[in-house]
């Protein structure tokens, strides 16, 4: 792709160049499109203070470039004004003198390094993540009013309610017009789902970004929680499109005067948002080459290098989980009763289980391994590498994954869960981040430098929430 061609041809004025902190936050600043056209700013980068980006520098070796990839840039469709029209270019992060990719850097050295290795040896992953989010009209953390309807017993006794969310629609108002109720989400139909309209717009200009939607619908929870599905993409792009499409989905809430979040948890009682990440790995190009995890001789399409791959998530599926559900309210989605993963076994069809094998065809081509414990809080650069990596692993030392889990596992007792070998997930992030501390395929992935940070903010991150007075504690204790 020529960058100059395109800025010219399409008049943009500002790129915003983009790129990831360690926590998974986009990060952006705007150049004027001229110092891309005119100048030297495609070859030689631009300079920033890395000091300022979590988990990137201390301050006394703060400088860093930043570096565009040509084949990211993508016009923001949304914006026409002839001032502001902007394009938005994913970038790589180099140490000072733009010589040495940085170490801190969740795409260009973790994600880019892992794909560039697996293509060395002739292979490639793909991922097709189910990214699942909130839209809201508000949200006020103070008033807490919909306490009455959302909890079991009618608001009595030990309740305690979500944020006051009002439904996705300016034009709808709680007790007036249609409420889907809590868990009764899914596939709702219009009016029920007030969402088909924001979704359509984000479909159309998503697909303008080459984030190409296959379907899209109202998910389990209440009013204004969404998916969009888009077609599988190799490790590094498909973490620029997780981004392109959270870009995307906050920006068209706001110009509606909504509010997108991705926090995975922002309901009580009800259904929380995760990232089922569905993947598979190739000898050769995907679609082209031949998808190693297909045998269509196996019972359920599944090939030998499948079930090792799952081995290898199986086996690593605590420290993951660090990396997948990394926020304090990540663990408030991993619990029962919610369609959210918590037990470590493997099954087809089975949404039960942490790691599923669709089986709606057996076409080699969609033979696949999805995920189930990751939610969209994550940095995906970080955690669809973790992922492979772990896989990897599974294949390298043939770990056998046992026999799948045909039965409901949240219906298992203690004593049927043990006697399969089910382990559970780490329940709060303390003990997930611990987990991560012991793995060493892990810490091989990401590299010391980001293994430790992330290690670092996360268990600040816990230990500012230990330390924080909720309002729970005091409707459940100020009567002691």
């Amino acid at each position: 792709m020529d960058v100059r061609d395109v800025l010219k041809k399409h008049e943009i004025k500002q790129v915003l160049c983009a790129f990831s902190d360690v926590r998974g936050y986009l990060m952006t600043f705007s150049i004027p499109a001229r110092e891309f056209i005119e100048g030297d700013a495609l070859e030689d980068g631009i300079g920033f203070d890395g000091s300022s980006i979590r988990g990137f520098k201390t301050i006394e070796q703060s400088d860093m470039v930043w570096k565009a990839d040509p084949e990211t840039l993508r016009i923001v469709p949304w914006i026409n004004d002839p001032i502001h029209k902007t394009a938005i270019l994913f970038g790589d992060v180099y140490e000072a003198g733009g010589k040495d990719l940085a170490e801190c850097d969740p795409r260009g050295y973790v994600a880019k390094r892992l794909q560039k290795k697996l293509a060395e040896e002739g292979k490639s992953v793909i991922f097709g993540p189910e990214i699942e989010f909130f839209v809201f009209e508000s949200l006020d953390p103070m008033c807490l009013a919909w306490d009455l309807w959302v909890s079991p017993n009618g608001g009595a006794g030990d309740s305690w309610g979500p944020p006051r969310v009002m439904p996705e629609s300016p034009e709808l108002t709680p007790g007036k017009n249609f409420i889907i109720r809590p868990k009764e989400g899914y596939f709702r139909a219009p009016p029920e789902d007030t969402t088909v309209e924001y979704r359509n717009e984000l479909v159309h200009y998503l697909e303008q970004m080459d984030v190409i939607v296959e379907y899209h619908h109202h998910e389990v929870a209440t009013a204004g929680q969404v998916e969009l599905d888009f077609k599988p993409k190799q490790l590094v792009q498909v973490g620029d499109a997780f981004y392109i499409y959270k870009f995307a989905a906050k920006n068209l809430a706001a110009m509606r005067g909504w509010i997108a979040t991705f926090m995975p948890k922002p309901l009580y009682l009800d259904n929380a948002s995760g990232m089922h990440t569905h993947q598979s790995l190739w000898e050769g190009e995907p679609f082209k080459g031949t998808n190693l995890f297909a045998d269509p001789d196996d019972e359920f399409g599944l090939s030998q290098t499948a079930r090792y791959y799952i081995g290898g998530l199986l086996e690593h599926a605590k420290a993951l989980t660090a990396l997948c559900c990394p926020t304090v309210n990540s663990y408030k989605r991993l619990v029962p009763g919610f369609e959210a993963p918590i037990y470590i076994c493997w099954s087809p069809r089975n949404r039960s289980a942490l790691v599923r094998v669709p089986v709606y065809f057996k076409k080699p081509s969609a033979i696949r391994v999805e995920y189930r414990g990751a939610d969209p809080s994550c940095n995906p650069y970080l955690a669809f590498a973790a992922m492979v990596a772990a896989g990897l692993d599974g294949i390298k030392k043939k770990i056998d994954p046992g026999d799948p889990v045909m039965k409901d596992v949240y219906e298992l007792s203690p004593k049927e869960k043990q006697e399969l070998g089910i382990g559970e997930l780490p329940t709060t992030l303390r003990d997930a981040v611990e987990c991560l501390q012991s793995d060493e395929v892990m810490k091989e992935v990401l590299g010391s430098h980001i293994f430790d940070a992330f290690v670092e903010i996360k268990t600040n991150e816990w230990n500012q929430y230990c330390l924080y007075i909720t309002p729970w504690e005091y409707m459940k204790y100020m009567d002691i």
